[in-house]
C-alpha cells in the first residue's frame, strides 16, 4: 500500500542546490519541470539563458515534513468537491500557510544564503517555482505557481523561496491538478533563482502557429519592460509572424503601460511615453533572430516550443522553454 503522508526526506543529505550547470533534461524529480528546461537550455548552442541555482524538491519534503498538519489538510482537499470553489480556496489557503510558517531549517538556509553570497550580496533575482508536474508535453501548468521578480539580498530570497513552495497550492494549482487527474501528494516544488535580467522588451515565441499549429509558422508577442506586463494581460503585444526566416506580417499594438524593476526590490507599472506607444518594441531583424534561436531550442527538444524571452542591450536571454501543449500532433 503507497503511504499518503508527504516524503520528509529522511535519510536525504543534500545537496539540496544545484547549480543550473549541474541540472539536465533529466533531472525534473529533483528540480522540476521549468528547472530541468532551464538546465537543457543552458547547453543549447548560442542560448543564453541567466546564471542561476536550485533549491531542489529534497529541500520542499523536509520543509513540508516539518508541517505534519499538511497530511490532515491535504485528506480534506482530497474530499472536497472540486466544484465547491469556497471549500477549495480555503483549505489551500490552509495549506500554503502551513507550508510557510514551517520555516527553512539553518542549515539548508545556510546552503541557499551560500549560493546567494556567489552572485554578490546585493544582487537581484528572479525566484520562480519549478514543479514536477509542470512543463509537460500533455499539462503545462503555465501561470499556476508564483514567480516573484527583482527580488533583492538574502533573506529576501528566503521568504521569495518559501512563498514558491507554498504556491505548490495555490486554488488555482489544486483545481487545474484536478482536472488533469493528478494527485496532490505525488507533485513537488523545486525552486529557481536566476541572476534577474533587466530587459528592454520581452515577450513570448511559439515556434509553432499556436491558432492555425503551421509548424514553419513562427509567432513572437513583444512587449516593453518585463514580460509581466504581457502575462498579466496589461498590455496587447506587437506581434511578428516569422516563416521561412522573414517576417510576412506584423501588427504594432498601441502600449501605454509597461513593468519596470525598482532599484530596491520589486516592480512597478509605469506609463509609457506617449512617443514611444507606437514604436515596434522588436526590428524585424530581432524578430528573425528570435525565430532563429527559437529554432535551435526546438532542435534540441525534438518537438515545437513555448518560449520566454528578454532582450538587453547586448542581445537575447532565454528564460524559459516548454512544449507547446494546444497542437495536434503531426500525422505519422
Amino acid at each position: 500500500m503507497r503511504d499518503k503522508r508527504f516524503d520528509g526526506g529522511s535519510g536525504v543529505s543534500g545537496p539540496y542546490v544545484l547549480g543550473l550547470g549541474e541540472v539536465d533534461g533529466d533531472r525534473a524529480g529533483l528540480v522540476g519541470g521549468k528547472g530541468a528546461h532551464l538546465g537543457a537550455l543552458s547547453r543549447v548552442d548560442g542560448v543564453r539563458v541567466p546564471d542561476g541555482f536550485c533549491v531542489t524538491t529534497d529541500a520542499f519534503r523536509r520543509v513540508v515534513a516539518r508541517a505534519p498538519e499538511v497530511d490532515a489538510l491535504l485528506d480534506r482537499l482530497a474530499g472536497a468537491d472540486p466544484d465547491d470553489r469556497q471549500a477549495v480556496r480555503t483549505l489551500s489557503a490552509e495549506v500554503r500557510r502551513a507550508v510557510e510558517e514551517a520555516g527553512i531549517p539553518g542549515d539548508l538556509a545556510a546552503e541557499i544564503t551560500g549560493a546567494v553570497a556567489r552572485f554578490g550580496e546585493g544582487a537581484a533575482y528572479a525566484v520562480r517555482s519549478s514543479a514536477t508536474a509542470e512543463d509537460l508535453p500533455t499539462a503545462s501548468f503555465a501561470g499556476q505557481q508564483d514567480t516573484y521578480l527583482n527580488v533583492v539580498g538574502p533573506a529576501a530570497v528566503l521568504q521569495h523561496v518559501s512563498r514558491c513552495w507554498a504556491s505548490l497550492f495555490t486554488e488555482r494549482a489544486v483545481i487545474y491538478r484536478r482536472r488533469n487527474g493528478i494527485d496532490d501528494r505525488t507533485v513537488r516544488m523545486a525552486v529557481v533563482v536566476q541572476r534577474m535580467v533587466l530587459p528592454d522588451a520581452s515577450g513570448v515565441l511559439f515556434t509553432a502557429d499556436p491558432v492555425t499549429g503551421h509548424r514553419r509558422t513562427a509567432t513572437v508577442d513583444a512587449g516593453f519592460g518585463l514580460g509581466e506586463a504581457l502575462v498579466s494581460g496589461l498590455v496587447n503585444p506587437d506581434v511578428f509572424t516569422v516563416r521561412d526566416g522573414k517576417v510576412v506580417a506584423r501588427t504594432i499594438a498601441v502600449k501605454q503601460r509597461a513593468v519596470h524593476a525598482l532599484p530596491g526590490g520589486g516592480t512597478r507599472e509605469v506609463a509609457v511615453a506617449p512617443q514611444e506607444q507606437e514604436r515596434p518594441a522588436l526590428t524585424d531583424a530581432q524578430a528573425v533572430e528570435l525565430v532563429r534561436l527559437g529554432r535551435r531550442i526546438e532542435a534540441h527538444f525534438g518537438c515545437p516550443q513555448d518560449i520566454e524571452w528578454c532582450l538587453t542591450d547586448d542581445g537575447f536571454r532565454i528564460v524559459q522553454s516548454r512544449p507547446i501543449t494546444t497542437l495536434f500532433p503531426v500525422p505519422v
